[in-house]
């Protein structure tokens, strides 16, 4: 039998990023760039984005996941890598769809660390077990998380593809 997953729809995620959002802003926070963390954080990015008016948004590429509960042994930033001087002196916000064990959202931050006035995390789901501790999560699970972006099979067949995460 197969563990129980959260389930989160598109319509759910709307909700969501909005309510995201809207802890951003009662927190005061103002980002001057979303970073977000490709692929997932893409669409938390884009929300964000849009919701607290941050046209400046920038992507990190990172490959961590290869299949469900699979991972490489560290997460690894993939080209184009930000540029530091594009960050320097920001406040950043670190946007991605959840903090599993925590490791890739460490990256990013670690590599913002030095050169930001302030990098924040902003994650949609956040698991318990995570190393990192975001500051603004819309729900907590130790769930494995069905997102609305990746539940359906690609459209293509490509070598190496990683499915279902």
């Amino acid at each position: 039998m197969t563990a129980p997953r959260e389930e989160l729809t598109w319509e759910l995620f709307g909700a969501a990023s909005r309510e995201l959002a809207e802890q951003i802003a009662a927190d005061g926070y103002e980002a001057d760039i979303i970073l977000s963390i490709a692929r997932g954080g893409l669409f938390v990015a884009g929300a964000l984005g849009y919701a607290l008016d941050v046209k400046n948004l920038h992507v990190a590429n990172v490959e961590f996941y290869t299949g469900v509960d699979e991972r490489l042994p560290v997460p690894i930033m993939l080209p184009p890598v930000p540029n530091v001087v594009d960050l320097s002196g920001a406040r950043v916000l670190v946007a991605d769809d959840v903090a599993d064990t925590g490791a890739t959202l460490k990256l990013v931050r670690d590599f913002c660390a030095g050169h930001v006035a302030d990098v924040r995390c902003a994650v949609v789901y956040e698991k318990p077990h995570s190393s990192v501790q975001c500051e603004y999560v819309w729900r907590r699970t130790d769930r494995w998380i069905n997102f609305p972006w990746s539940t359906l099979p690609p459209v293509v067949k490509r070598a190496q593809q990683v499915l279902d995460a």
